[in-house]
Parts: structure tokens; C-alpha cells; sequence
């Protein structure tokens, strides 16, 4: 799978990409990640990617030439390919929505910034798709975009050393995870659950089940409903 991450601070990006599972998944070559800077496709001669809103009002906008010929750099896109927009307008995601995207072989991400983008640059990029990781604003698009490749990477074969802890984590099932114990089995008075110690898998497997049902109801009832 590729990602391309169109962005105004790449050295963001490839911090983050060049450490822990992402970074090994990409050693691997499970995925390849770039970072591009699309202001070095602007026209302009001081090479301005943002102008003031028409209308008036504070911010500056993201204007569309430059995001339109770093998209068009990228052309052809390895297929399925998925094009997406972090902006807090878009569709949430969630585990579903990155199980869409790990069976993609190329997704395009445009960071936000400023007070956004052109309206205009969905017309011109008429299958991107708006995206947001929650009901709240960042200073740049850069997060969401890192949040998407991590959540995406750990789900394609071979990125994590064992896929069952992949399988067993949250939302996989539509439940929230069990609580987890290591050692030592009595720290400052609080000990592990005695089913924990037991030796018997059926009965611990059973008892994992039941503590991420009690959790997921306790914590995030709306799981449940859908």
C-alpha cells in the first residue's frame, strides 16, 4: 500500500512515519509513505500557497492551484485508490472506515491548514472524500493524516509481529478491549484477577469476553446500539 500525505511541514510527517510499527511496516516495505510539499508547486513567486478570504473575515485560505498540481503530480493512481480531505467537516473515522482504507493500494491525503481550503478544489478533485478524527479543530491536518496512516498500517499483514493482538484490540470486534495485567501479580495491595493466573484458557478466554461486553456497556453503550 502507498500513502502520499500533501503537506505544508513534511518533516512532521516523516518523523513520525520513520519510528515504531509504521516505520518497521515501511522498512518492510508492508508500506510506502511519501510527504510532499505542495508548496513546491506553487506558481507563485514567492511561492504562496494561501490568500485572504473573499468576503472578508481573519484566516487565510488554501488556494487551489497548488493543491490541484501536487495532486496531479501523483497521477495515475495505483488502483483502488482512495483521495482524502482532513477537514472537521468530513465523515468520522472510525475502525470501519479504516478497514475501507487498508484495502485500498493507494490513499492520498491533503492536510488542512489555516482556515482551510478553496471550496473550489472539490470540483476539481471531484473523488476526494472529506474526512475528520473528531469534533474538534486542529492547527493543521497533519495529525488526522498520521492518525489515518497508523490506524491503516496495523491493519495490513505483515506490519505487526502477531495479527491476533491486532484482532483483539478495540473496535476489531465492535467492542471495546479487556483490561490487561503483567507482573508483578500483587503491586502496593492490588492484585490480578485470580482467573488470570488460573492456567485455564478456556476460562480466561471466557473472562476476557465478558469484561469487554461489561466495559463496552459501561463506557460506550452507543457500540453496542450499532
Amino acid at each position: 500500500m502507498k500513502f502520499s500525505i500533501l503537506t505544508l511541514f513534511p518533516e512532521v510527517i516523516e518523523a513520525y512515519v520513520s519510528a515504531s510499527i509504521v516505520g518497521r511496516a515501511r522498512q518492510k516495505g508492508v508500506v510506502s509513505i511519501e510527504a510532499i510539499n505542495f508548496r513546491d508547486f506553487s506558481t507563485d513567486v514567492h511561492r504562496k500557497v494561501d490568500d485572504s478570504p473573499f468576503g472578508g473575515g481573519s484566516g487565510m485560505v488554501l488556494t487551489c492551484q497548488p493543491l490541484e498540481s501536487a495532486y496531479e503530480s501523483l497521477l495515475p493512481l495505483q488502483q483502488p485508490a482512495r483521495v482524502l480531505m482532513t477537514t472537521p467537516t468530513g465523515r468520522r473515522f472510525d475502525h470501519r472506515f479504516a478497514l475501507e482504507l487498508s484495502e485500498a493500494q493507494h490513499v492520498v491525503l491533503f492536510c488542512g491548514h489555516y482556515e482551510g481550503f478553496d471550496e473550489r478544489i472539490k470540483t476539481l478533485i471531484p473523488e476526494m472524500e472529506e474526512v475528520s478524527i473528531g469534533d474538534y479543530v486542529l492547527t493543521g491536518g497533519e495529525l488526522p493524516a498520521l492518525s489515518i496512516v497508523d490506524a491503516v498500517t496495523r491493519l495490513l499483514p505483515g506490519a505487526v509481529q502477531k495479527f491476533t493482538s491486532v484482532e483483539a484490540d478495540s473496535f476489531y470486534d465492535g467492542l471495546l478491549d479487556y483490561p490487561h495485567f503483567t507482573r508483578p501479580a500483587e503491586y502496593k495491595g492490588l492484585k490480578v484477577p485470580e482467573v488470570l493466573l488460573s492456567g485455564n484458557h478456556a476460562a480466561i478466554e471466557q473472562w476476557r469476553k465478558a469484561q469487554a461486553l461489561e466495559r463496552t456497556r459501561r463506557l460506550r453503550p452507543d457500540l453496542l446500539e450499532s
